[in-house]
């Protein structure tokens, strides 16, 4: 087996991640979200680990959000005993939702149509499991979800449900929208319009003497700058543990926050060209452009030394499959740092779950330059 206690002997492409970040950024959300007197479930969909879990939710059981089954599989495997699987239900799916509810873990699920409450209520019927479900609100026209104020949808799905012998859990939204600001002041106003466009949903359904004991809302961007949460149960959010340069761009976290890089070795040179080549294309940092968008575009991710400081408008700024193409930002009067053949470099990238879904582990900073452990992380559905 190979030496992975530095960063010199691991073997690269491979994916860090700084503790001691992480656990700031987490003690930070929790600490707001207290202040505003409502619960955190975090969202585990970029993480996908178990040791990372454990840092963020509450306690060892939960709560805790997924975006897939196979997470819900992984982390009711590992004791998370309370846990919303965030994305729409496929009827196929709900067979393998009562397969993990069966182990003892409280798996709910989300829809937003009659023909999903259907489903649910016939399986309910037959499997006599009550899935619990919330009915996705659509809090700013961003993905999926009914319109809050669409009181009839909203009533009929409930009724469905309940009628079926499915449990009616309550309501759930996520400010999508809230992605594309970057002024807090817009943020916060993004924040109370899903409040109250999930206030308006809830109020319907128990006006209709329907149960509404969940009112779930969320998103990094405004999980951080809501000022006004009455009405809300619980936030949902997840990229904001580890950060990336995206949400560093919409101003949701620092530079000095991001828990996650690539690390890589330099393999060669194009003097001419500018450029330096590293063993970490698009493979290893993912494909992901979307700073390209903002006011500062960060190509396909912002080149550190092993310390994670980033050298003065280096970027990677074309990648292939497993080449990144390194050179200064357009415009820049800066110098190419010297970094030999076989030097190591950081990557900040521009987003974590992209970048991590390439992982099957990550390697933890020790915070003196060393590994102090690794974590196992999943991917697929």
């Amino acid at each position: 087996m190979p030496d992975e206690t530095d960063l010199l002997s691991l073997q690269t492409p491979c994916l860090l991640l700084d503790e001691a970040r992480l656990r700031a950024n987490v003690a930070r959300m929790k600490a707001g979200l207290a202040h505003l007197g409502v619960a955190f479930r975090p969202h585990l969909k970029t993480a996908k680990s178990l040791d990372v879990a454990r840092i963020a939710m509450n306690s060892a059981t939960g709560p805790a959000t997924v975006s897939t089954l196979r997470e819900a599989e992984y982390f009711a495997a590992g004791g998370v005993r309370d846990i919303i699987y965030a994305v729409g239900i496929a009827p196929a799916k709900l067979a393998r939702v009562s397969a993990i509810r069966a182990t003892g873990a409280d798996l709910a699920v989300i829809l937003d149509s009659l023909e999903q409450a259907d489903a649910v209520a016939a399986h309910a019927a037959r499997s006599g499991d009550a899935i619990p479900a919330l009915i996705e609100v659509d809090a700013d026209g961003h993905r999926s979800g009914v319109a809050p104020a669409d009181t009839a949808t909203l009533v009929a799905i409930g009724k469905r449900l309940v009628s079926g012998g499915a449990a009616l859990r309550g309501v759930l939204l996520h400010a999508g929208d809230s992605y594309a600001l970057n002024d807090p002041a817009a943020i916060a106003a993004a924040a109370e319009t899903e409040r109250v466009a999930a206030m308006t949903a809830a109020d319907a359904l128990r006006s209709a003497g329907l149960p509404c004991p969940v009112v779930s809302v969320g998103a990094t961007p405004t999980a951080r700058y809501a000022r006004d949460l009455t009405g809300v149960t619980e936030v949902r959010a997840g990229v904001f543990m580890f950060g990336d340069l995206y949400q560093a761009g919409v101003s949701s976290v620092a530079m000095g926050d991001l828990v996650l890089s690539v690390l890589a070795t330099i393999i060669g040179h194009q003097r001419a060209k500018g450029w330096i080549i590293a063993d970490a294309g698009w493979m290893a940092l993912s494909r992901d452009r979307s700073t390209a968008k903002q006011a500062v575009d960060q190509g396909y991710g912002v080149v550190c030394d092993l310390a994670g400081n980033p050298y003065q408008d280096l970027i990677v700024s074309d990648a292939n499959q497993e080449h990144g193409i390194i050179g200064l930002r357009k415009g820049s009067t800066a110098r190419l740092p010297d970094l030999p053949i076989g030097a190591r470099i950081r990557i900040l990238t521009n987003h974590a779950c992209a970048t991590g879904a390439q992982y099957d582990r990550y390697h933890v900073l020790d915070g003196e330059g060393g590994i102090s452990a690794v974590w196992p992380r999943i991917n697929g559905w």
